[in-house]
Order: C-alpha cells, then sequence, then structure tokens
C-alpha cells in the first residue's frame, strides 16, 4: 500500500532526510520518499500504521498536514 503525507514545514535537504530517516525505522515501511518541491512524503509497504507513520514524522520534527 501507498500512503502519501504532507509535510509543509520541509524546507531542506536536512529536512527530508531526517523525515525519511525516522519513517523508514516504521514497522512495515519498504520506501520513504521525501520531495522536498511538493512538501509530500510517499510512504510504501505492507501493514503500514498510519498513526505510526504520523509518530515519526514528529520525531524528526515535524508535523503532517
Amino acid at each position: 500500500s501507498t500512503l502519501t503525507y504532507t509535510v509543509p514545514a520541509m524546507h531542506c535537504g536536512n529536512c527530508t532526510a531526517a523525515v525519511e530517516r525516522e519513517v523508514s525505522q516504521v514497522a512495515g515501511v519498504d520506501l520513504v520518499e521525501a520531495e522536498l518541491s511538493t512538501k509530500q512524503v510517499v510512504v510504501r509497504g505492507e501493514g503500514v500504521d498510519d498513526a505510526a507513520v504520523r509518530e515519526a514524522i514528529r520525531e524528526a520534527g515535524y508535523e503532517a498536514a
């Protein structure tokens, strides 16, 4: 399955790297792509928990809209 989040506060490569690093640790996540130009984070995997992804984004210091 694919989940997409908008993270408006991402504004640099360090931001996207931090989000990718945290979200990639969530159970079931196979791929994370944080796209700076669209402020979107795309998460692919099986049985990924939405709340866990949102928490991981918070852990990286951002809020998913």
